[in-house]
């Protein structure tokens, strides 16, 4: 196993959480960096929740992203087979054993050791069962799970780059399900399957799997393999004040995201920052430099805070540095659902440009140019951009000033009308939201010097005299 191998290994029960692909990111990072393999394995051992929506959904984002993968995508559903013969294999070995028992049994069992001050956990009543036993279960009508019979004593042991060495008392951990009583195996069982037959060499997942670590090993040493992978447990990433990440907190799902307008290198980007940094402390960095960078024993062990805001500021940033007609192919889709067959694509472009220097979003950069594709007598005024605009004392005579100017000046890439309003002797500064309210409809928006030209003279005039007359 020379070469690094390493695995995303989502359970296609759901939308794809922020957790699970800032993991993916980071086994794509580490596969990238050292010219190892990235592998996508599909964890739908549970039929009863895995969909295939959510197995087609999770290869979306992952493509959506650019993280691409080198194997796969391999469903454990197809595999049962081979997870049923190692447990096969273990039981005809005295490693494991059928268990009788039910969920309702195993439950009552445990409610009452802890009234009796005891710890919860399988209490092994099936391990030692004989043949008449088990007949006579069987003619109970009973279906056996099969349990892994733990070590009695001794410590589980196993070193995590991120947290040093992680170690156990063996009889904290009771014998556990294997293969459910309908014959499906659990995530233990695939899990320590599957990494040995992919040769998986590094194993990078989130901290809240530390614990399954102990129960994968023991597996894998049952079925004859005593080597460990790399493994590496991912700090979580909660919100403010510590608490689980959620939907308060701000979209929770990738696909919210990439629907509000966020660009995937700077979702890439964030996430990456998410528990790890390069050593010079920049905060913008493309895919190629987070590759290139990506250390894996320079994540931290601690917990990483999601910022939505910094991510916006993020996001932002990357609007900035994206060439132009990149950016219009990426917000075109957004413009033509809002605009339809009204959008025009020259002006559009050019509304683009404008926005770029300004906005946070694809979708901010689409609404921003909604007063372009509006017929003049059916803009909207933002309710409040028209009350700041009425407490102006000499609105009126602002309009004024900025209709003769607009009708008889030159028409330019920029009609500046600030020489209209200082010779009423105002501040330009502290009145240009009257202007932007009377032609974009809110009290800021796109560069107005621009977007009067880009809306045209007649279209402009229309709409200042439309504020004037309501005033």
């Amino acid at each position: 196993m020379s070469q690094v191998r390493l695995r995303f290994s989502p359970a296609p029960t759901g939308f794809l959480h922020i957790g699970s692909v800032r993991t993916a990111l980071y086994n794509w990072l580490h596969a990238r960096h050292v010219g190892g393999t990235f592998i996508l394995r599909i964890e739908d051992t549970d039929l009863n929740r895995s969909t295939q929506e959510s197995v087609d959904q999770i290869q979306d984002v992952l493509r959506w992203l650019g993280l691409d993968w080198d194997e796969g995508p391999y469903l454990q559903s197809a595999r049962f087979d081979a997870y049923l013969a190692a447990a096969r294999r273990m039981v005809g070995e005295h490693r494991a054993y059928e268990c009788y028992c039910t969920e309702d049994e195993v439950r009552e069992r445990n409610e009452e050791s802890m009234r009796a001050g005891r710890p919860p956990g399988y209490d092994g009543r099936c391990r030692d069962l004989d043949a008449a036993d088990r007949a006579a279960r069987i003619a109970e009508g009973r279906t056996p799970s099969i349990r892994f019979r733990t070590p009695d004593d001794g410590r589980s042991t196993f070193i995590d780059v991120i947290r040093g060495e992680v170690s156990v008392e063996w009889s904290t951990i009771s014998d556990f399900v294997i293969v459910r009583s309908n014959g499906t195996p659990v995530f233990f069982l695939a899990n320590a399957v599957d990494d040995l037959g992919m040769e998986i060499t590094h194993v990078l997942r989130g901290e809240d799997l530390l614990d399954s670590t102990h129960r994968v090993l023991a597996l894998r040493r049952a079925l004859g393999h005593d080597d460990q992978p790399v493994y590496a447990h991912l700090p979580l990433i909660v919100g403010p004040g510590g608490a689980k990440l959620s939907k308060r907190h701000g979209a929770v799902s990738v696909e919210e995201y990439r629907d509000a307008g966020f660009l995937p290198v700077a979702l890439l980007n964030y996430l990456a920052l998410l528990g790890w940094g390069p050593e010079d402390g920049r905060e913008i960095l493309s895919p190629a430099q987070l590759v290139a960078e990506f250390e894996l024993d320079h994540v931290n062990a601690s917990a990483a805070t999601f910022d939505p805001k910094k991510l916006e500021w993020m996001n932002g940033e990357h609007i900035r540095a994206t060439p132009l007609p990149e950016l219009v192919s990426a917000v075109l889709p957004f413009a033509r659902t809002q605009y339809g067959a009204r959008l025009d694509i020259l002006r559009f472009e050019a509304a683009v440009r404008l926005a770029q220097l300004r906005a946070t979003t694809l979708v901010q950069i689409a609404d921003q140019m909604a007063f372009l594709f509006t017929p003049d007598d059916q803009l909207e005024i933002d309710p409040a951009s028209w009350e700041k605009l009425t407490k102006v004392e000499n609105a009126a005579a602002i309009l004024d000033a900025v209709i003769e100017f607009v009708r008889d000046c030159d028409w330019t890439d920029e009609i500046d009308p600030r020489p209209a309003i200082d010779a009423l002797g105002v501040k330009p500064g502290k009145v240009m939201h009257v202007l932007y309210t009377a032609i974009e409809g809110r009290s800021q928006g796109l560069p107005l010097f621009d977007s009067i030209s880009l809306l045209g003279r007649a279209s402009a005039l229309e709409r200042l005299r439309a504020a004037r007359a309501r005033l």
